[in-house]
């Protein structure tokens, strides 16, 4: 049994790999567990690029089964997490581009989504990252 602590820290781990082998080594012991991820890599002008992000975290979960489908329950803690964690970095990433990547994670009702990105111009770079968590009740068996 996991709690939104643990869900967190698995977000934290996907979204922080870096490289795509990684990554889907890192899923695919999450499932094991009965833990769902995903990720997906975003990058560009960060606050005009909200709703992208946003879009991106909500379709990578519906495409890997996260999500259940078009659910706007679903759709909507998404949403919601993935705005909270992009607010939290926004203030470093006025006006700047930035490359990274979001991990959505979700346990039962449980569900986390992290950003994690390096924001800056030239070699000037800040490292950034952004949480957050809302609860939803659990999928059922498919």
């Amino acid at each position: 049994m996991y709690d939104s602590t643990d869900v967190a820290k698995a977000a934290i781990r996907v979204a922080i790999t870096s490289s795509r082998a990684e990554e889907e080594r890192l899923i695919g012991r999450l499932r094991e567990k009965g833990i769902q991820a995903v990720a997906v890599d975003v990058g560009g002008d960060i606050i005009n690029s909200v709703h992208l992000m946003i879009e991106r975290a909500i379709i990578a979960s519906r495409k890997s089964g996260l999500s259940r489908g078009e659910c706007h329950l679903d759709d909507g803690a998404i949403a919601g997490a993935a705005r909270e964690a992009v607010s939290q970095i926004a203030s470093k990433a006025m006006g700047l581009n930035g490359g990274g990547k979001i991990a959505v994670c979700r346990y039962q009702e449980h569900l986390t989504v992290c950003v994690f990105m390096s924001i800056g111009l030239l070699h000037l770079n800040e490292v950034v990252i952004g949480l957050g968590h809302r609860s939803i009740p659990a999928q059922s068996e498919k």
